[in-house]
């Protein structure tokens, strides 16, 4: 996936490398959610940068961490004020408790599915309690493959996304779904860690 993205990268950042080509209902979900949190954010998959750059106003503290060097090359380049790593955020180079929320994107739907349950317990792991993660993802049949633009990718259900952020230790707050003519069906969730919030 990390190559494809790679050998992709210039032809994904000129269809869907900024803000304003995103859809406004996305647009205002992750900035509702971010304005939402305390503590700093991570941006989990961050591609070119753009969500991160939207969740860093404000001056809002946020790491964009991804496996693509062209990607993380790109938003160095475009956002020289925000943070960006290259890595993986199955293991994040994080201590435990230290984030107040988990942006991921459309970043786990290349994930196999039997390896989201690991990433979901890293992402509690960072989060302190009160903390929250929302995910982007593509509505259909928990599991199913599909052909993506750029590499392989599968569906998940809402009740199946929620299932597994539960059975990592969050409590699902909130959930969203809307279906475009001519695209797949979006879905989104947002989740808890149990416990009280703090600055």
């Amino acid at each position: 996936m990390q190559d494809d993205y790679n050998r992709r990268a210039i032809e994904y950042i000129e269809a869907l490398g900024s803000v304003e080509q995103m859809a406004t209902p996305d647009r205002e979900l992750i900035s509702e959610w971010r304005d939402s949190c305390s503590g700093p954010l991570l941006d989990a998959g961050c591609g070119p940068g753009h969500w991160t750059e939207l969740l860093s106003q404000d001056g809002r503290d946020v790491l964009g961490v991804d496996l693509s060097e062209e990607f993380i090359g790109h938003a160095r380049a475009a956002y020289p004020d925000v943070n960006f790593e290259r890595g993986d955020f199955r293991r994040l180079p994080l201590q435990s408790h230290s984030l107040g929320g988990i942006l991921a994107w459309y970043s786990l739907i290349h994930t196999e599915p039997s390896a989201v349950p690991q990433i979901l317990e890293e992402f509690a792991r960072v989060l302190r309690p009160g903390g929250s993660a929302l995910l982007g993802f593509f509505g259909g049949t928990d599991g199913e493959e599909f052909d993506h633009a750029v590499s392989r990718a599968y569906f998940w259900s809402l009740e199946g996304m929620s299932n597994a952020l539960k059975a990592a230790g969050f409590k699902v707050v909130e959930s969203h779904q809307r279906t475009v003519p001519g695209s797949r069906p979006h879905a989104a969730v947002i989740a808890r860690r149990p416990g009280f919030s703090t600055p």
